[in-house]
């Protein structure tokens, strides 16, 4: 007998039944992944229902409409409500609003094994998200990139920052520190597009190109984690501090030459419990708040010179009064009758001042169209150059010692100084052989003494025939009371080749003349230059032609320094000046922290302003085009800083200027307490970097309550116009 049995775990059925369920053929493997299909559908469907959108997704839309928004930055003038909302900072300044998840593009990461982030970010060892009083929200984790898309980005940047620059580079010094190389990107000038930076590198020539090395990628150069703690600086300078000029703790001594702390300076100078802003240009240079410049021994200073002049809170500089009888106006007239060929504001338009006092002299060649950089000696400690910098008139700080300046060879088109007290003599005539170096080849240099008798300085008429300056006028003047003697600097070698006595020397060729940052100063002298293709041949053209002419000793940089004068120029005037929610009327001080060829400050060359350029050490040597085109600047190393007053500038610049470092310095966060340290309360600064960079900075700014008053963003590169307060700690 048969028994049958129905499926497994059913009971037994009737024969009928039982018959029925075994006629029923077997599924196929067809039906069956049909019915798992649409299983799987209906359950997908059911979760999308009822699950909240990605973080992704909603990054995706967020970043793309708001990338939209921002190819070009609206005028102030404007309603940005369609564009920009209230910042909820003081002061009513308007900023884009920006996704407050992660950002939709990749993450660079560090190699595997480093640490995530900066091993010496300055951040505080007892800050915690949770007790930090600046902690600004942590961020979601952000996607993924697909595999090998990271990769390839990092290869084609790799490949283009090793493109062979076509300017010249620092070499590395023979007794100073050693400036390092900086690889850099070709310029990228589209003006609806908000470019990496103007870049020195060029493509390399043909043949010289490098391969694609695979490299380490360097760690982020700010900690996106880390919370910032900040304190006054302990100096005794208090809110005059200079920290690579005075010695730490002790303001009342200093370095005889620069000196920097051995660790970068992370502390927030004080500042002046009355502070005021300056007033509006032109008004500052006649009379400027004392409270911010006041310390006891300016207080003494002013009781012994009568044409600075205490009046009630101000300290005010009447017009007809200075160091020398007459007045500063009556001085230029009389160096006018003396030498007519010196036609200051054409063929004269960039003079060094050196030993600053009163700045009269400089005030008074502005009226020509002449800029003038005061050079206030390390020694002063009446700080004579912070005054001149408070009534906007362009100024620096610096040493006459054993090392050069940082300025390049033959910068200056007359070097003046008055009653400056130098022993220009001394120790070989080396300072002489340094002002020799700075001075351009047919240029004057203008030596003035109250006793009217500059022929007994001993040693000094032997020194300038050494060098084989002439005297071209000489005049003791009955009004100020003043002996000038006016010597010019030969435009040719043919006056040093009939010298008896070749002392001092040629400078040998392999001497190279351009390092100027922690260089001694060499016993020789420096050839002027011969061939129309080496600068410093010609003369410049007259002011204000020099500054659009681009000339043929440029050689393939012709066309890049035309094209980056075009560039800053619709920069400027499209967006700077009206799109960025500045106040341009209370602007008169503005330093260019990564200038190339000075476009930035040819663009403001009609506006009531002054720029100087800071070309870094680091970076292309192209300080001399810049001077060549009739501006200012010097070199430095943002890694240190600056020679320069707390408070001394009303807006600072700059771009991609971090992105360049490639992580050359031990704690970057110290160069944004730079920033702050330069900047006065209540003056801007514009910041154009990577996103990478400019977002992590944005939070350190917000920790030292400055107001970002407006930011735009776009793919990979951003840009922030900020505000400094009169927050301290």
């Amino acid at each position: 007998m048969t028994v049958s049995r129905g499926p497994p775990g059913r009971p037994a059925a009737s024969s009928g039944c039982l018959g029925c369920w075994r006629r029923r053929p077997p599924l196929g493997f067809g039906a069956k992944v049909t019915i798992a299909i649409a299983l799987g559908l209906s359950f997908a469907i059911v979760w999308t229902s009822l699950s909240p959108t990605s973080s992704s997704q909603q990054i995706s839309t967020e970043r793309s409409s708001f990338a939209a928004d921002i190819v070009d930055p609206p005028p102030a003038s404007h309603n940005h409500t369609a564009t920009t909302t209230t910042t909820a900072a003081a002061g009513g300044g308007h900023r884009k609003p920006r996704p407050t998840t992660s950002r939709s593009h990749k993450k660079r990461h560090p190699p595997a094994g480093s640490h995530p982030h900066r091993p010496n970010a300055t951040a505080s060892p007892d800050s915690t998200p949770a007790n930090a009083d600046h902690a600004v929200q942590s961020k979601p984790a952000e996607p993924e990139p697909e595999p090998g898309t990271e990769l390839e980005e990092e290869e084609v940047e790799q490949d283009q920052e090793e493109k062979e620059a076509e300017l010249p580079m620092p070499e590395e010094s023979e007794d100073g520190k050693a400036p390092e190389e900086e690889s850099e990107k070709a310029p990228e000038l589209e003006l609806d597009e908000l470019s990496e930076g103007d870049g020195y590198g060029e493509e390399a020539e043909e043949g010289q190109k490098k391969a694609p090395k695979k490299t380490k990628k360097q760690p982020p150069l700010f900690s996106s984690s880390a919370h910032y703690h900040w304190k006054h600086c302990g100096a005794k300078s208090g809110h005059h501090y200079i920290p690579c000029v005075d010695f730490d703790g002790d303001g009342s001594q200093r370095h005889r030459e620069r000196s920097c702390p051995r660790l970068p300076a992370t502390c927030l100078v004080s500042m002046p419990k009355e502070y005021k802003p300056p007033a509006p240009w032109p008004e500052r240079k006649e009379k400027v708040w004392y409270g911010n410049i006041g310390h006891p021994r300016l207080s003494s200073y002013v009781k012994g010179h009568g044409w600075l002049n205490r009046t009630g809170d101000y300290l005010m500089f009447p017009p007809d009064e200075w160091e020398f009888k007459g007045g500063s106006r009556h001085y230029v007239e009389a160096i006018d009758e003396m030498a007519p060929d010196i036609d200051w504001g054409k063929n004269i338009r960039v003079v060094l001042d050196i030993g600053c006092k009163s700045a009269g002299f400089g005030v008074a060649l502005l009226e020509k169209d002449v800029i003038t950089l005061s050079l206030g000696l390390t020694n002063d400690q009446t700080d004579l150059a912070q005054v001149a910098l408070e009534r906007g008139i362009p100024a620096t700080v610096g040493s006459l010692g054993s090392k050069r300046l940082p300025f390049p060879s033959g910068a200056f088109d007359a070097i003046h100084c008055g009653d400056c007290n130098i022993p220009w003599h001394s120790n070989g005539g080396k300072l002489l052989l340094e002002i020799n170096r700075i001075l351009r080849p047919g240029g004057y240099f203008i030596i003035s003494s109250k006793h009217g008798d500059l022929e007994s300085e001993e040693g000094i008429s032997a020194s300038m025939t050494a060098i084989c300056w002439n005297v071209i006028a000489y005049n003791s003047d009955d009004v100020s009371e003043a002996g000038v003697k006016i010597f010019q600097r030969p435009p040719s070698n043919d006056e040093y080749d009939l010298r008896a006595k070749k002392d001092p020397p040629f400078c040998k060729e392999d001497q190279n003349k351009a390092p100027a940052w922690y260089t001694l100063i060499r016993h020789c002298l420096h050839k002027a230059p011969v061939g129309i293709e080496e600068r410093g041949s010609e003369w410049p053209e007259e002011w204000p032609k020099r500054i659009e002419t681009f000339p043929e000793w440029l050689g393939d940089l012709q066309t890049r320094v035309e094209a980056d004068h075009k560039h800053w120029k619709a920069v400027v005037e499209k967006s700077y000046l009206d799109g960025l929610g500045i106040d341009w009327s209370n602007i008169r001080n503005v330093l260019d922290m990564r200038a190339v060829f000075g476009g930035f400050a040819a663009a403001l060359a009609s506006k009531k302003v002054w720029v100087m350029n800071v070309v870094p050490v680091h970076a292309p040597d192209t300080l001399p085009i810049i001077y060549e085109r009739g501006l200012i600047g010097v070199y430095h190393d943002w890694c240190e800083p600056f020679s320069t007053y707390p408070r001394s500038y009303d807006l600072l610049h700059a771009d991609h200027l971090f992105s360049r470092l490639n992580n050359r310095c031990k704690q970057p966060v110290s160069i944004v307490v730079e920033m702050d340290r330069i900047l006065r309360p209540g003056g801007w600064a514009i910041i154009r970097e990577k996103l990478e960079i400019l977002d992590p900075l944005e939070k350190i700014l917000k920790s030292l309550h400055w107001e970002i008053v407006m930011a735009f963003r776009k793919d990979k590169a951003g840009i922030m116009s900020v505000k400094k307060t009169t927050w301290r700690p």
